[in-house]
This record gives C-alpha cells, structure tokens and sequence, in this order.
C-alpha cells in the first residue's frame, strides 16, 4: 500500500465543521481555530472546553445531532465519534461532495490523516506513524520537544530578516545557503534560548557582514520585533 502524502494545508478563512460534543472535539476545534479556519462544532451536547471556546467567539456551536447535508459549505470535516452508522453517513457524503474528511482513530474512513504537531512560531514539526500508532507518534513528538525549545521561534524570525535583507541586497541563492550553513552553526540559538537577544542579533549582523551584506545590528533588532 502506498505512503501518504505529507502536505502543509491552508485552512484559513476556510468553513471547518467539527462533529462531537466532547475534549476530543475540542482539540480538534481549537487546533483548526488556531490555524485561521472558521470553526462550527456540531453536537447534541458540549464540554465545558467547547463552551468556553464558543463564549470567547473563538467557534460556532450547532446543537444538533448529523442530518444528511450538514456537511454542505466546509473545506474540511472532522468526526470525534465510534458510531458506525455516522462514520459511514459521514464518509459517504464527504466522498460526494470532494470534502477532506477525518474521523479520529477511523483512518479505513479519512481522506486524510493528522499527524502529532510540534510549533515553534514558524517552525513546525509533523510526526506521522500513519495511523499505525498515534500514542507513539505523540511521545516521538514530546521527545523531539526537548531538542527544539521555543527559542526557535525567534531563532526563524531573525533568520527571515536575514534573508530578506539578502535577497534586497541581491545575494545569489548559493551565497545565501552558505549563509544559514554559517547560520546554522553559530551560537546564535543558544543566545536566544539564553534570552541574550542582543548578543544574536550582533552575531547576526557580523555573519551578515561577512557575506557582504551590511545592515545595522539595531535595524535587524528593529525588523525582528516588527514580526
């Protein structure tokens, strides 16, 4: 049987439709909330995480169990539920309408699957056993969480105002991969997760230096904070 194919989806802007009333439900809302869609969560009932959400307006609660075409309008479908009877309604429609189509635990009925997600800012990490264990695929992605702390989120915005001052600058694509291989390697992370910003951002400007490209140490500051 074939791999899946892994793909970073945009979802924002876009109808999402949660069904499932429970913490489960929830996560789910919130994650696709988080990443700009416009969530409505359909269920009899809901947990207090799901009705805090609602009166924070972060997402739209429907009280009601599936009919047949409530699916009509959203980008993406997402089902918390082990009822057979559902799954198969649901899998059905979804087909119909080319919908993509999740039912947790049920990956027989996805058109996709979703993976465990480390985000640091820009930086996000996807581990994926393919539905074949999500329990695990989340303890690879704790562990992973240790090797990647959240100073990556500012070590990546430095490293695009970097590059953006490259490309401006006229920097070929070869001198700029040798750049974050120099990047790469300083200990500009290390400043950063050792809350030293203005030491990194120096270092910055040094290596850019060095690569021709001469840009103040306060004006990369300036740009950093500007993201």
């Amino acid at each position: 049987m074939p791999n899946y194919y892994p793909i970073m989806l945009n979802v924002r802007g876009r109808k999402a439709l949660v069904l499932g009333g429970d913490r489960i439900a929830a996560e789910k809302a919130s994650a696709l909330q988080a990443s700009g869609a416009h969530v409505t969560v359909m269920h009899p009932q809901f947990c207090p995480e799901l009705r805090e959400m609602h009166e924070q307006g972060h997402i739209s609660l429907h009280y009601k169990s599936y009919a047949p075409g409530d699916l009509a309008g959203a980008f993406v479908v997402i089902a918390a539920t082990n009822d057979q009877a559902l799954i198969e309604a649901l899998a059905q429609e979804a087909q119909e309408r080319g919908q993509l189509l999740n039912i947790v635990d049920v990956p027989a009925y996805c058109n996709f699957i979703i993976p465990s997600i480390l985000r640091r800012d820009q930086l996000t990490i996807a581990v994926s056993t393919e539905g074949a264990s999500p329990s695990l695929a989340k303890r690879i992605r704790q562990r992973l969480e240790g090797l990647f702390p959240p100073a990556y989120g500012a070590y990546l915005r430095l490293a695009a105002v970097a590059r953006q001052h490259m490309r401006q600058q006229g920097l070929s694509y070869t001198r700029r991969d040798d750049f974050f291989g120099d990047f790469f390697t300083s200990d500009i992370l290390a400043q950063l997760a050792e809350e030293q910003e203005t030491q990194a951002v120096e270092q910055t400007a040094e290596l850019l230096h060095r690569y021709e490209v001469d840009v103040p140490a306060i004006q990369l500051l300036n740009d950093l904070h500007a993201r």
